[in-house]
């Protein structure tokens, strides 16, 4: 799956619910979700870890639509390697 196709899915499945509930709250729910991401890296327990990094994305997903990010335009700031040096991988001290 592409990352626009990803946003456009997140976006069928909560974009209203989540444009109603606001921006900052959608931001404190990403917020706990890292934290349960968070406690799955910490307890090493990898088919959590898969469950939450898809909930983060999920949620960073969401807000990028509220405030009328294209995630897969915003990435593209990776892609010739570093932002700071250019290299891939990066050389910066």
């Amino acid at each position: 799956m592409e990352i626009r196709e990803f946003q456009r899915l997140i976006e069928r499945i909560y974009f209203e619910k989540d444009r109603a509930r606001g921006l900052e709250a959608g931001f404190r729910w990403f917020v706990e979700e890292v934290g349960e991401l968070a406690r799955a890296l910490r307890e090493r327990d990898r088919e959590r870890q898969a469950e939450e990094f898809a909930d983060v994305l999920a949620w960073l997903s969401t807000m990028a639509s509220i405030c009328g990010v294209e995630l897969e335009q915003a990435v593209r700031k990776y892609a010739k390697g570093c932002p700071k040096c250019g290299e891939t991988p990066c050389r910066c001290e």
